[in-house]
């Protein structure tokens, strides 16, 4: 990576010892299909967050105070498998050591391995899968960590809840749960949606956002530019209604594929971040220490394949 800190932060707000938050990067771009380039969005969104104001005025917060360490990169790229493993064991050590982890990629496949960090430090965790595609083949090309199979696994594993999707292959109609996806055309159509993915998650959240699930005239660089997507202030708005009724132990930001000539979406994956985070700590004090509520018995994971509810959508 570019920058010794995150958005050139001092160090005395950087250190492990002291930063509520954990950010690590994963340049891998392995298993991407049409347009490569994802494993050099980690540089280009700190290059983008290190010129960015860090005074958040919707929260009138300066959220980098609660202290962000920049871990080391995960370069591991062996293998699809051995990627998502050394994912895997990157996330859930910096959740074993109390702090806010979070994840920015590299193609979506980097979230297999997040997820299940996160699906095995939490109990009854929600994954919200924010993204343009469906990302829930069993296996393709050869390998169960394709980016094409991103949350496959958090589908048989954890209440998976997805936004914003309008692309997808018809076999995965016969994994989808389709009373929990929120298809980008009905969205569209109806503004109820917020409140309804809402109401299906669980107390625990992790969000996985795949920045195609933006619309392509904000967010041009992307692997794989779908049509009809969300914009800024309809995503931020709901962002911020899941932080403030949810608890979010965690996020990634996948799928920046950057372009020399065009560093908005650079900037915009940047300020994504940074609002995340904002939204996360706006009501803690600097002085307060951070309490993640995982639990490292939970070992084997969450066992179900879905959640029942007795509520009707």
């Amino acid at each position: 990576m570019k920058t010794k800190t995150y958005a050139g932060i001092p160090e005395d707000l950087a250190k492990l010892e002291t930063a509520k938050i954990v950010l690590i990067p994963v340049p891998y771009d392995g298993t991407s299909t049409w347009q490569k380039g994802a494993d050099k969005g980690p540089d280009a969104f700190l290059d983008a967050s290190a010129n960015m104001e860090l005074y958040d005025i919707e929260t009138d917060s300066e959220v980098y105070q609660q202290g962000v360490f920049l871990a080391d990169a995960v370069a591991e790229n062996a293998s699809p498998e051995a990627m998502v493993e050394a994912v895997h064991q990157a996330t859930k050590k910096y959740i074993k050591k109390n702090k806010f982890v979070t994840v920015f990629g590299g193609e979506h496949s980097v979230s297999i391995g997040t997820i299940r960090a996160f699906n095995e430090m939490f109990e009854d965790l929600t994954v919200l899968h924010i993204d343009a595609h469906a990302d829930l083949r069993k296996s393709y090309e050869g390998s169960t960590c394709n980016h094409a199979c991103a949350v496959y696994e958090a589908s048989q594993t954890t209440n998976l809840i997805q936004v914003g999707i309008r692309s997808m292959d018809s076999i995965e109609k016969t994994v989808m749960d389709e009373e929990k996806t929120y298809f980008a055309h009905q969205m569209a159509m109806d503004d109820s949606w917020m409140d309804a993915a809402i109401d299906q998650m669980t107390d625990n959240v992790f969000i996985t956002f795949d920045l195609d699930a933006f619309d392509p005239s904000i967010m041009p660089s992307t692997g794989t530019p779908e049509p009809g997507g969300l914009l800024y202030y309809e995503t931020l708005e709901f962002l911020k209604q899941v932080f403030e009724e949810k608890n979010v132990v965690g996020f990634d930001i996948v799928e920046l594929c950057p372009n020399e000539a065009d560093k908005s979406s650079d900037f915009l994956a940047a300020k994504l971040y940074y609002k995340m985070l904002s939204y996360k700590f706006q009501n803690q004090n600097i002085e307060d220490g951070f309490e993640s509520n995982f639990n490292d018995s939970n070992k084997e994971g969450n066992k179900k394949s879905k959640f029942n509810t007795e509520d009707e959508y």
